[in-house]
């Protein structure tokens, strides 16, 4: 009986830290495929073209898309590294392009929401 009371404690963390993921993740995607002023002027001040802000918004919803669908544990395992490489990437290019802003720590927050349910997933899993 305990295992699996701690096997639905695992599987109520893993969805509240996936729907974090998509909480921070899915509003700036769907921005990014409109190409909203605001994202374009980021991109213009980070010295990225246009052109990948659709792109990039696409392969964010892919992979969201991807880590809330069951049995598709390869595909799960690109989509949080590919989620990762973009928020990592993210503040990469906002410490090269500019002095510090207190504002990236924000991405701590979806940073941690993947990494949990990244680790929750392989709790649920195994």
């Amino acid at each position: 009986m305990k295992k699996v009371e701690h096997m639905k404690r695992i599987n109520i963390y893993y969805w509240i830290a996936t729907g974090l993921v998509l909480f921070f993740l899915l509003p700036g995607s769907v921005m990014n495929i409109m190409q909203t002023k605001d994202w374009l002027e980021v991109f213009e001040q980070l010295g990225y073209p246009s052109y990948l802000l659709p792109f990039l918004g696409a392969a964010k919803i892919a992979g969201c898309i991807c880590i809330v669908l069951p049995n598709l544990r390869r595909l799960k395992e690109w989509a949080y590294a590919g989620l990762v490489f973009d928020i990592v990437g993210a503040i990469y290019s906002a410490l090269m392009a500019g002095p510090f802003d207190p504002r990236l720590l924000f991405m701590i927050l979806p940073l941690s929401a993947i990494f949990a349910s990244y680790f929750l997933w392989h709790k649920k899993i195994s």
